[in-house]
C-alpha cells in the first residue's frame, strides 16, 4: 500500500490515491491500524480521494476510529493540496464530499482555501452553542482556553447523555481580541483533542460573531498553527460565503505491508 501523509496545521492525515479503484476493501480495522500511531502510520484520520462523475474528485473521509465520518475541513483542504500535487491543477476546484459539494483554490503562497457549506441556525444550549458545519459541534466560550483539561472537559460533553449516541465535537473558545479567537479541539472519532479541527475552528469563528451581521474576517489560533474564517452573517440569522483558509503541506510518502492489524 502506498501512502501519502499530510497535515494542515497538526491535523494530520493518511491519503491514499484511489482514482484507480485500488482501495476499495479497506476495512474499519485496517484503517484503525494505519491511523495507530504505534503499530500503523499514526493520523487522525485516513482519506481517499476517488474519481465522481461531474466533479475534480471525490473526498471519503474516516476517522482515526476507523469509521467513515462527516465533513472535516482540514482534512479537505489537505485533499486539495494533494490532488494539486498529483498534477490536478485549477484556479478552482469542485470536488464533493459526504456534506455535499465544495469549491477550493490554492493561493500563491500555498494556502488553501476551501468553501465550507453554509450555516443555517445556531442554537442555544444551556448557555453555549450548537451548530453543523459539515459536523456537529459544540461551542463553548472560556477564559484561559490555554490551561483547560479540554481532554477530559470535551469528553464529558461528548458522551453526555444528551450526545452520547450520535456524538458531538467539542471546541473551547478564547476571545483574544475583536477579531481573533484561541480554539482547543475534543474531537469525536479521534477520541482526543486534536492540535487542530477544520470545521471545529468554522464553527468556532461563526459562534464567537454570530451576532455581527454582514462580512466576517476571524483570525484563529490552534495548538497547530493559525488559521482564518471569513463569512457572511445574513440579517435572518444564516451565514453564507463560509471560507476556511491555511496551510496544507505533505509530510512525507512511503509504503506499508499491507497485512490486516495483529489483533485482528
Amino acid at each position: 500500500m502506498n501512502f501519502f501523509k499530510y497535515q494542515g496545521t497538526g491535523n494530520d492525515f493518511i491519503i491514499l490515491d484511489n482514482r484507480n479503484w485500488s482501495y476499495t476493501a479497506l476495512t474499519t480495522d485496517r484503517i484503525k491500524f494505519l491511523c495507530d500511531r504505534r503499530f500503523g502510520i499514526g493520523a487522525d484520520g485516513l482519506m481517499l480521494l476517488n474519481p465522481h462523475t461531474g466533479y475534480d474528485f471525490e473526498m471519503k473521509y474516516y476517522n482515526s476510529d476507523g469509521r467513515e465520518s462527516t465533513m472535516c475541513g482540514n482534512g479537505g483542504r489537505c485533499l486539495v493540496k494533494f490532488a494539486y500535487d498529483l498534477g490536478i491543477k485549477k484556479a478552482q476546484y469542485n470536488f464533493i464530499a459526504i456534506d455535499g459539494p465544495h469549491l477550493a483554490e490554492i493561493d500563491a503562497d500555498g494556502t488553501v482555501n476551501l468553501k465550507m457549506k453554509d450555516v443555517l441556525k445556531i442554537d442555544d444550549f444551556h448557555g453555549d452553542l450548537l451548530l453543523d458545519t459539515g459536523s456537529p459541534h459544540y461551542v463553548k466560550m472560556v477564559t484561559d482556553v490555554m490551561e483547560l483539561d479540554v481532554f477530559h472537559k470535551g469528553m464529558e460533553i461528548r458522551y453526555s447523555s444528551d450526545f452520547a449516541k450520535d456524538g458531538v465535537n467539542v471546541n473551547f473558545v478564547e476571545q483574544r481580541r475583536p477579531d481573533e479567537i484561541v480554539v482547543r479541539t475534543y474531537e469525536r472519532g479521534v477520541e482526543d483533542e486534536t492540535l487542530s479541527c477544520g470545521t471545529g475552528v468554522t464553527a468556532s469563528a461563526l459562534a464567537s460573531y454570530h451576532n455581527e451581521v454582514g462580512k466576517n474576517y476571524v483570525k484563529v489560533i490552534t495548538k497547530g498553527g493559525k488559521l482564518t474564517v471569513r463569512f457572511n452573517r445574513t440579517a435572518d440569522d444564516t451565514y453564507e460565503d463560509v471560507w476556511l483558509c491555511g496551510p496544507a503541506i505533505r509530510v512525507f510518502q512511503g509504503s506499508i505491508d499491507n497485512q490486516p492489524p495483529a489483533n485482528s
